[in-house]
C-alpha cells in the first residue's frame, strides 16, 4: 500500500476490523482488505487508561490497600486524527493500592520502565489473580446450531397475502391510525400511574394550548409517530427493573472503588470515540459494568478487563459494524488474552441473563429534547441537544448519580442545559412536564448535583468527556460559560 493511501491505524494487528473498514474503501481492487502495519515511531499514540487508585482520600477504602499493583496498560495507537488542540497526554498505567507510585510509560517504545521500589508483577501472576465471581462455562455442552442450516429449513419465504393501501387514500390512511392508536399497546405490563403520554393526550392538549404535539411526523419511520407513547411508557415501566444496586461499592466491592470506576468510564469514553460508536454503545457499556458490580465482588487487576467484555457486548447489540475481539485485547496492549475477554464477556452475559436491553438517560434525551426544541431556532436547539448530552455524559463518571433514574437524569439534564443557553428565562414548561411527567420540583435534586459536576468539569482530573464536547461539531458546549446558582423560584410548579 502506498504512502498516501495509509492512515493511522487504531492496531497494528491485521486483525483489526476498523482498518479492514477502513481499506475496503481504497481505490484500488489490489490493497481491498489489505492492513500495513504503522512503523512504531510514526504510529500516533492515543491517551493511555489512567491509574486506577483513589485520586481522593475515600475513607471507606482505606482498607483496600492490601492488594499489590499490577499493570493495566492502555491502548497505544489512535484510529482517527489525534485532536490538534490537545497534545497525546500519558497517564500512569498500574494500580497501586495506597502508595501513588507509577510505572511510566515510554511513548514511543511503549516499554514499562518500573521504579526500583515497585514490586515487578509477571505476565502470569497478573492474570492469574482470582475473582470471585461465577465463571460461566467457555462450552455450550456440544449443541452446535448453524444459522444457515436453521434458514434452510424454514420455509416461510413465501409472499404473504396482504392487501397493499395507497397512501393518497387520506380515510383509509386516517383509519388505520385511529385503530392504532385506540387498540395498539406495546408494553404487556399494567398502565403504570404518571406514564409520559396516554390516549387523553390529545385531551390535555386541548386543555392547554401551551403543549406542542411532537407526534407529528407520521411519514418518518425513525420517529414511530403512532406509537412513541406506547413505547416511552414501556421504557419509564422498565427502567427500574434493569437499574443497577446504588451501594455496591460498599456492600459487594472489596479491592474497587468509586474512583476506580470513574477513571475506567473516562477511558471507555476515548475508546468510544476513536471507534466512532454510537453513543448508545457507551451508556450500555456503563449499564453492564454496574449491574455486574452489583452481584460480584471483582479485583482491580480485573476491571479494566470487565470493561471492554462489556463495550464489546454493547457494540454487538448497537453497532452496524462491531470492534472484533482482538481490538479489545489490543486496546488494553493485550494485557488479556482473547480467551479471558470471551470467558467475561460469557459471565456478565450469564450474570445478566441475556437481558441487554436496558433504559438509558439516552433513551429519554431523545424524546425530551424533542420536546424542548418545540420553541428554540435551529442553532439554539442544536446547542441545547449536544449540551443535553455532555451533561448527561458526566453523569456517568459519578457513582453517587447511580440513585436517580435514567429519566430523571435526562429530564435534569434538559433542564439545566436550558438555564445554562438562557439564564434568564424559566427552564421548564408545561410541554416537558407532559413529556417527562416531571415537575421542576421533581428535578431538584438532581439538577444540583449535576450542575456541581458541570461546575467542576474545567478542574476534573478526567477530562475525555469536557474534551469531547470542547470540539466543533459538538457546538464546544463543554466551555460555555455555567452559572454558579440556580434561581429557587426556577423550581417552583407553574399553576395554570
Amino acid at each position: 500500500m502506498s504512502a498516501h493511501n495509509r492512515r493511522p491505524s487504531f492496531s497494528s494487528s491485521t486483525s483489526s476490523s476498523l482498518a479492514k473498514r477502513q481499506a475496503s474503501s481504497a481505490s484500488s481492487s489490489d490493497n481491498v482488505g489489505k492492513v500495513v502495519a504503522v512503523p512504531p515511531h510514526l504510529a500516533k499514540k492515543r491517551a493511555p487508561l489512567g491509574n486506577l487508585t483513589n485520586l481522593k482520600s475515600v475513607s471507606h477504602t482505606a482498607a483496600k490497600s492490601s492488594v499489590p499493583p499490577a499493570i493495566m496498560v492502555p491502548c497505544a495507537t489512535k484510529a482517527v486524527k489525534a485532536r490538534k488542540s490537545s497534545p497525546a497526554r500519558t497517564r500512569i498505567a498500574n494500580l497501586p493500592a495506597a502508595a501513588h507510585t507509577a510505572t511510566l510509560i515510554d511513548v514511543k517504545t511503549t516499554n514499562s520502565i518500573v521504579p526500583s521500589n515497585v514490586p515487578a508483577i509477571s505476565r502470569t501472576d497478573a492474570t492469574a489473580v482470582s475473582s470471585s465471581m461465577d465463571v460461566s462455562p467457555t462450552k455450550s455442552d456440544g449443541v452446535s446450531l448453524s444459522l444457515d442450516e436453521t434458514m434452510s429449513t424454514c420455509d416461510s419465504f413465501k409472499s404473504p397475502d396482504v392487501e397493499y393501501m395507497d397512501n393518497t387514500d387520506v380515510p383509509a390512511v386516517d383509519s388505520v391510525e385511529r385503530k392504532t392508536k385506540a387498540s395498539l399497546c406495546i408494553s404487556g405490563h399494567p398502565p403504570i400511574k404518571g406514564s409520559i403520554c396516554n390516549r387523553d393526550a390529545l385531551a390535555e392538549m386541548e386543555t392547554d394550548s401551551d403543549i406542542i404535539d411532537v407526534d407529528t411526523d407520521f411519514m418518518d419511520p425513525q420517529q414511530c409517530a403512532t406509537i412513541a407513547c406506547d413505547i416511552y411508557k414501556h421504557l419509564r415501566a422498565s427502567e427500574a427493573k434493569k437499574r443497577p444496586s446504588t451501594d455496591f461499592m460498599e456492600k459487594i466491592q472489596k479491592d474497587v472503588n468509586s474512583n476506580m470506576r470513574a477513571i475506567l468510564i473516562d477511558w471507555l469514553v476515548e475508546v468510544a470515540e476513536e471507534y466512532r460508536l454510537v453513543p448508545d454503545t457507551l451508556y450500555l457499556t456503563v449499564n453492564y459494568i454496574d449491574r455486574y458490580l452489583s452481584g460480584n465482588s471483582m479485583d482491580r487487576q480485573r476491571l479494566q478487563l470487565l470493561g471492554v467484555a462489556c463495550m464489546m457486548i454493547a457494540s454487538k447489540y448497537e453497532e452496524i459494524c462491531a470492534p472484533q475481539v482482538e481490538e479489545f485485547c489490543y486496546i488494553t496492549d493485550n494485557t488479556y488474552f482473547k480467551e479471558e475477554v470471551l470467558q467475561m464477556e460469557s459471565s456478565v452475559l450469564n450474570y445478566l441473563k441475556f437481558e441487554m436491553t436496558a433504559p438509558t438517560p439516552k433513551c429519554f434525551l431523545r424524546r425530551f429534547v424533542r420536546a424542548a426544541q418545540g420553541s428554540t431556532d435551529e442553532v439554539s436547539s442544536m446547542q441545547l441537544e449536544c449540551l443535553s448530552n455532555f451533561l448527561a455524559e458526566l453523569s456517568l463518571l459519578e457513582y453517587s448519580m447511580l440513585c436517580y433514574a435514567p429519566s430523571l437524569v435526562a429530564a435534569s439534564a434538559i433542564f439545566l442545559a436550558k438555564f445554562i443557553l438562557v439564564p434568564t428565562k424559566r427552564p421548564w414548561n408545561s410541554t416537558l412536564q407532559h413529556y417527562t411527567h416531571y415537575q421542576p420540583s421533581d428535578l431538584v435534586e438532581c439538577v444540583k448535583d449535576l450542575h456541581r459536576l458541570c461546575c467542576n468539569a474545567h478542574n476534573s482530573s478526567l477530562p475525555a468527556i469536557r474534551e469531547k464536547y470542547s470540539q466543533h461539531k459538538y457546538k464546544h458546549v463543554a466551555k460555555k460559560y455555567c452559572p454558579p446558582t440556580i434561581p429557587p423560584e426556577f423550581f417552583q410548579t407553574q399553576t395554570q
